[in-house]
């Protein structure tokens, strides 16, 4: 008799210049996602602050650094906040469609636009449309590419792109792998903001209790907006808890602080859950 689902081999990758602190390496186990059983095991590492990339799942395993954290929006008690509020009705009209994760020429021009005025030189700056399909198709789990365009203006041709997520849909909530969205739209304010809040909604709509947003750092101000959306839930070395209601008042008073620091953080740096290409990630025999 065989266990359905085969221990995963962890690797490790190669210290290399970390994206969100100056001055530090990052390092990450990983494993690979393959085979019938990569849903229930994308869930199980999803549980213990793994993130996706492709067929690879990966967590910080950075030598005297804990920084990242992993957090989640506990979804069914959401209650946003007045800013919140008035996102969700000034966005209100944008319309969600939950796409297959297919790649299209859209959605990369969208990207290009996002990179190149919030992560200019990043690790994502040199991709092509190659790099961006394997990026949104090649995923043994299940996936959505949610796109959120504009109202169309006859009815039959679709609106306007502004904004898209690649999403994966875990038993016990929705993962935000990477989302993008218009930069420099003069008349929508919040659209990353935005496209958490309306995954919060569908997760609620869905029965499903949590929104995973990756990892928040402490120290790394384009990290901070993380700390906006309660009730946020972290993990520590004894689970799941649940950030104290003043202690996240500070850190979003500290956050709104410190925007301005944004500049002060390593060049280009990464927006958490994709640093670059995946050759990070090399499988040994």
């Amino acid at each position: 008799m065989t266990a359905p689902v085969r221990f995963p081999r962890f690797f490790v990758t190669s210290p290399a210049p970390c994206p969100y602190l100056p001055d530090r390496s990052e390092r990450k186990v990983f494993t690979e996602l393959k085979g019938p059983h990569a849903d229930a095991l994308n869930d199980a590492l999803g549980r213990i602050g793994f993130r996706r990339s492709q067929t690879v799942a990966y967590r910080p395993s950075c030598i005297d650094c804990n920084a990242c954290v992993s957090v989640r929006v506990v979804a069914e008690e959401f209650q946003p906040s007045s800013t919140q509020k008035r996102n969700l009705k000034r966005n209100g009209d944008l319309i969600a469609t939950l796409c297959r994760p297919w790649s299209t020429n859209e959605q990369f021009e969208l990207l290009q636009q996002y990179l190149g005025a919030r992560h200019p030189g990043g690790g994502m700056a040199t991709m092509d449309e190659v790099d961006f399909a394997d990026m949104v198709e090649h995923t043994p789990v299940t996936s959505y590419m949610i796109e959120y365009r504009e109202p169309s203006f006859d009815g039959v041709t679709p609106g306007r792109l502004v904004g898209a997520c690649l999403t994966d849909r875990q038993g016990d909530g929705l993962s935000m792998i990477y989302s993008f969205y218009d930069p420099g739209h003069e008349s929508r304010q919040g659209l990353g903001n935005y496209i958490i809040l309306e995954h919060i909604r569908r997760a609620k709509k869905m029965d499903l209790p949590f929104v995973y947003l990756g990892y928040w750092v402490d120290g790394s101000p384009r990290m901070q907006y993380k700390v906006r959306y309660r009730p946020l839930e972290r993990l520590t070395r004894n689970g799941w808890e649940r950030i104290a209601a003043d202690e996240q008042d500070e850190l979003i008073a500290r956050a709104v602080r410190n925007a301005q620091d944004k500049a002060k953080e390593p060049a280009g740096g990464a927006k958490d859950g994709m640093p670059g290409s995946q050759d990070q990630y090399r499988f040994s025999d």
